[in-house]
């Protein structure tokens, strides 16, 4: 299983990885095309001929992001791979760069940052339960997601005191594993809280 498109050898690409990195570190106001451009090892004449300005590139970077968290929903939850091996795999070598790049655009209310946010929220309300129906199913989920991303906000910190690299593959499994202990399990539908709970376990145990 991959979560890649076949645009994903082209030079297009890799200049939007590239900014997403760029963006991550330095923020929108930090980024410049140039630095963009030598992180992507292209000309910066190259990178305006596919995207234009460094706001539409960024507006790219957006797209991506959300359409990367739409297969990782629609592969995972609805097609009931969340559990499997390749697909864990897949994620923890595909979601850093996104997460850290969605993460710094939330938290520098970037241009485009509530939007994203508010498709993210989107993303995610079907799929929460709860138990209290008179709660604003929107309100829950926007709760959820904030908390998530609240996660990487604070990863340096979490990782020290889990011994591990957050968004690693052995970080990632004893975050997700204390979530899912914290939270209610009427959250998830029984089948998705299973699957994450068999995601999260140590392979070696």
């Amino acid at each position: 299983m991959s979560m890649r498109s076949p645009e994903d050898l082209t030079a297009r690409a890799r200049i939007r990885d590239a900014a997403m990195e760029v963006f991550a570190e330095r923020g929108a106001k930090g980024a410049t095309i140039r630095a963009i451009a030598e992180r992507a090892g292209v000309s910066p004449a190259l990178l305006q001929h596919h995207f234009g300005t460094k706001e539409q590139l960024r507006a790219a970077c957006d797209d991506h992001v959300l359409a990367y968290l739409k297969q990782g929903v629609a592969l995972g939850i609805d097609e009931g791979r969340l559990d499997r091996p390749d697909f864990a795999t897949e994620i923890y070598r595909s979601a850093p760069p996104v997460l850290r790049y969605l993460v710094r655009a939330l938290v520098d209310e970037s241009p485009g940052s509530a939007l994203i946010f508010e498709r993210v929220v989107e993303l995610t309300t079907p799929y929460l339960k709860g138990r209290d129906d008179s709660l604003d199913p929107k309100v829950r989920a926007a709760v959820f997601v904030a908390m998530r991303l609240g996660l990487v906000v604070l990863s340096s910190q979490l990782s020290g005191v889990i011994g591990a690299e957050l968004l690693s593959p052995d970080g990632a499994r004893r975050v997700g594993a204390a979530m899912l202990d914290i939270l209610d399990p009427a959250l998830f539908d029984a089948t998705i809280n299973e699957q994450a709970r068999r995601a999260v376990r140590d392979p070696d145990s």
